[in-house]
This record gives structure tokens, C-alpha cells and sequence, in this order.
């Protein structure tokens, strides 16, 4: 069961420990994925705002949320230029952080730090890409978790990209390779880039989440190709697989606990933008299915799951008022036949939905205020779950107020410096299944609740 539960376990605690000689291991992997699918003309090449010359607010509203602008960069494949920047092109990304819950954790929040209120650098990130050619480029981030003390492979995507006309209509085509479903997305509504955009590697979270939700970050490699045809009708379709164990291991990923997929799993984002004036509006569906051995076991065959979703997503892009609003349901239906002949669930099939919505207002591309409300739930399985009462079910509210400083430029040493100082505070009115005693003995939902203060560091 504990295993089992181990699918389910945040970002943040996926990376795990290295030696030295893995770290080098994992470099040299990552150097030569990079080297055989980047012309060594590119190293002379900065990353985007040194690549394109312009400030951080062309692209994103309030780093990370994409403006349609920057959503058309990256569909272009990130090959956009205009800056005179002739340096090498990497970026740096630092997170340090405090953490308070309601509640001290007993046994720590994790291991080396102490019950409660703790600084961490939680991540240092190196990032490298831009554009390759001229319809070619990519954003690939290696990170080093300053709470786990581990260091391993990122978000990884690469893309080929053109566009034609066709009969008088614009149709922007590309493919794309990466590594963790949905991170290829441009709206901010599906998981890997939705709101919170940070939150505490301290903080406890549901045992339950659906499968689409990263759950399979970097311990995929998926292909896909996508169609935008007049800068409003977004179609596309591709596929994953698990990369082999040794693979996963050069890269910094622990395989320990991992469900494995069978053969490939189908992945598809359909969408509908509408820009008119300053508003602009974007309703989709996204979806994976897979077929997965349980725990590597292959004794009784293979469970398996579809993950639907509908989104959708409102951005008022004025000056000096940004207002968004964002929104994602997602229903899974799990078929966990195999699972339930190998004791790892009650049941032999389950559902589970989860919900994420949120809105925030931005002033000036400086200050930014956010409320968002998450929630999961579906059919009760104790051995699956692992909760006191069987149940799934967790519910709370987020809110963050972020300053942005440099989002109009730098300072004059270094105009490309991006600061995000946010705090955030999350308080959950149902975890695990219950509003009390969460966890048998005696722990409530709310003393889950985090206090949580960042500085998020680009450069």
C-alpha cells in the first residue's frame, strides 16, 4: 500500500539523491541529448528575453502566466529574435524559502530539517535552449532540490515549428519531444503550469491526484505534433513512453515505487482562442490514457486509466490592470484490476476528479493577487489511498500576493534580473478524507495549513 502511494507523491520529492559520479552521469546524459538535437551554432545564442530583447511583460503577465504573445513564442518553437545578446545561452533560477505550518509535523518536516519553520533553498535551476535554427528550439531545466539534497533532470522541451498559408488562412504547425505530459501546453489552466506556479517542498499534500498530474514528470519521453490554425483553433496528439530504468537513474530519477507504462500512452489538447482587443479567451480539452504495471509487478497484468479534461481560461490584458481567470476540471477513470489481484486495492476500478480554479489581478505587470481553490475527490479505496477513512477527498483555498520588480527591465548591471517575492498561505478545509483526525491520531485538515514566502530568483 505505502508503495503504491508512492505514485502519488508531490514534484518536488521526485528528484532523488546522486553521487558525484551520477551527477556527472546525469550531465553527461543531458549534454549529449542536447548536443546530438542542437547545432553548435546555437551555443552563441541567448535564452528569450536576451534572444528576443524584449522585458519580461511582453511574454508573461506575471511570470510564469503567458500572455498571447509569449504563447505564440512558444508555439513558434521559441525562435523569435531581436536581441543583441551574443553570450552563451543559459539562465539561472534560485528559490529560497520559509515555511510555517499551522502545526508542527512530527518526525520533521523532512528529513535534516526541523518540525516547523524552516528556511530551505528549495531549488537552483539551470536552464539552457532558445532558438537552434530558424524553425527550431527548445527550454530544457536540470535542478538541484536543496531539500531532498538531490539533483536530476527538469522539464525538457524541445520543439520544430513552422508556419504557411494556406488558402489565405495562417496554419502554425511544429512537433514537439519532452518529458512530462502537458509541459508543452501554452495556457496556464492544465498541470504543469498551473496555479500555485510554487509552492512549499515542506508542505504535506493529498495522497490522491490524477495520473495527467504530473505524475509521470521526467520518467517519460512523449512526441506530439500540433496545428494552430489562425491563431485560434489549437488541435494536438502525440504519445509517451517510460523510459527505461537506467535511463531514469543517469537522469536523477528515483524508479523505486514507479507504475510504469505499458507500451504508449495517447496524449491529446484540443483548444479555442479568441483575442479581441485587450481580452482575450480560450476554452480546451486535454486527456492521457494509459495501460500501467502496478508497482513493476507483471504477475496479473496491467491496470489502466483515462484522464479527460475541460479547461478554460479569461485574460483582460489592459494597462495598468491585468485580470485572469482560470479554470480545470479533470475525471479519471482508473481500472485497477491488477492492482486488486496484487493487494494493492480494494477495488477494480475507481474514479476520481479533481478541480482547479483561480483568479488573479495584476497591477502594472508588478503586483500580483491570487485566489485559487483546489479540490479532489472520487471513490473511497483504503489499500489504494491509504487515508483513515478510504476516502480521497481533499478540498482548500490559495492565496498569494507576489511583487514583481523587474518585469519592465532589469537593473542597469544586469537588465535581464526577474525577482517573483511572493507569500503564500493554503488552507485546507478537507484532507485525506477527513476534517479531523486525518491522520488516526488526532491531526486536523487545518493543521495542513501553510504559511509559505519566496523569493523566486531568475538571472
Amino acid at each position: 500500500m505505502i508503495l503504491w502511494r508512492c505514485r502519488y507523491i508531490r514534484l518536488a520529492m521526485r528528484r532523488r539523491a546522486l553521487s558525484p559520479t551520477g551527477i556527472l552521469g546525469a550531465l553527461a546524459v543531458m549534454a549529449v541529448f542536447y548536443g546530438v538535437l542542437v547545432p553548435r551554432a546555437a551555443m552563441a545564442l541567448p535564452l528569450y528575453a536576451r534572444q528576443t530583447g524584449q522585458p519580461c511583460a511582453t511574454c508573461h503577465t506575471a511570470f510564469l502566466e503567458l500572455t498571447p504573445f509569449g504563447r505564440r513564442f512558444k508555439l513558434g518553437g521559441y525562435t523569435l529574435g531581436g536581441g543583441d545578446w551574443k553570450g552563451p545561452p543559459f539562465a539561472v533560477m534560485l528559490q529560497p524559502t520559509f515555511t510555517h505550518l499551522q502545526e508542527p509535523q512530527p518526525g520533521g518536516l523532512a528529513p535534516g530539517f526541523g518540525a516547523n519553520n524552516d528556511f530551505a533553498m528549495q531549488q537552483i535551476s539551470l536552464f539552457t535552449g532558445g532558438r537552434i535554427t530558424e524553425n527550431s528550439g527548445a527550454f530544457i531545466q536540470g535542478t538541484y532540490d536543496g531539500v531532498a539534497h538531490r539533483f536530476g533532470w527538469d522539464n525538457a522541451d524541445i520543439r520544430y515549428a513552422r508556419s504557411v498559408n494556406i488558402g489565405g488562412h495562417t496554419f502554425l504547425w511544429g512537433i514537439d519531444a519532452n518529458n512530462n505530459p502537458t509541459v508543452q501546453d501554452v495556457w496556464n489552466t492544465i498541470p504543469a503550469w498551473s496555479f500555485p506556479y510554487i509552492r512549499s517542498a515542506f508542505a504535506p499534500m493529498p495522497t490522491a491526484t490524477p495520473f495527467i498530474n504530473e505524475v509521470y514528470a521526467q520518467q517519460v519521453g512523449g512526441m506530439s505534433a500540433y496545428g494552430f490554425l489562425d491563431d485560434t483553433f489549437y488541435l494536438e496528439f502525440g504519445g509517451y513512453r517510460s523510459l527505461s530504468n537506467s535511463t531514469q537513474l543517469a537522469l536523477g530519477v528515483d524508479t523505486f515505487g514507479q507504475s510504469p507504462i505499458g507500451g504508449t500512452a495517447p496524449y491529446w489538447r484540443a483548444a479555442v482562442e479568441k483575442n479581441i482587443g485587450n481580452h482575450s479567451l480560450e476554452m480546451g480539452t486535454f486527456g492521457l490514457a494509459a495501460r500501467v504495471l502496478p508497482m513493476r509487478l507483471s504477475q496479473v497484468g496491467l491496470d489502466s486509466f483515462t484522464d479527460v479534461g475541460v479547461d478554460t481560461q479569461y485574460q483582460y490584458l489592459g494597462d495598468p490592470h491585468t485580470v485572469t481567470f482560470r479554470g480545470a476540471w479533470i475525471h479519471e477513470n482508473h481500472n485497477t484490476s491488477a492492482s486488486q489481484a496484487l493487494g494493492l486495492a480494494d477495488n477494480s476500478n475507481d474514479q476520481l476528479q479533481s478541480l482547479n480554479v483561480s483568479a488573479s489581478y495584476i497591477y502594472d505587470k508588478t503586483w500580483s493577487l491570487t485566489a485559487g481553490r483546489v479540490s479532489v475527490g472520487g471513490t473511497a479505496d483504503a489499500t489504494l489511498y491509504g487515508t483513515t477513512t478510504g476516502s480521497p477527498n481533499s478540498a482548500g483555498w490559495i492565496f498569494e500576493i507576489a511583487y514583481l520588480p523587474f518585469s519592465h527591465g532589469g537593473p542597469a548591471f544586469w537588465p535581464w534580473l526577474n525577482f517573483r517575492i511572493g507569500l503564500q498561505y493554503t488552507r485546507w478545509t478537507k484532507f485525506d478524507g477527513s476534517t479531523d483526525n486525518i491522520d488516526g491520531m488526532g491531526r486536523s485538515a487545518n493543521a495542513n495549513n501553510t504559511l509559505f514566502l519566496y523569493v523566486w530568483t531568475m538571472f
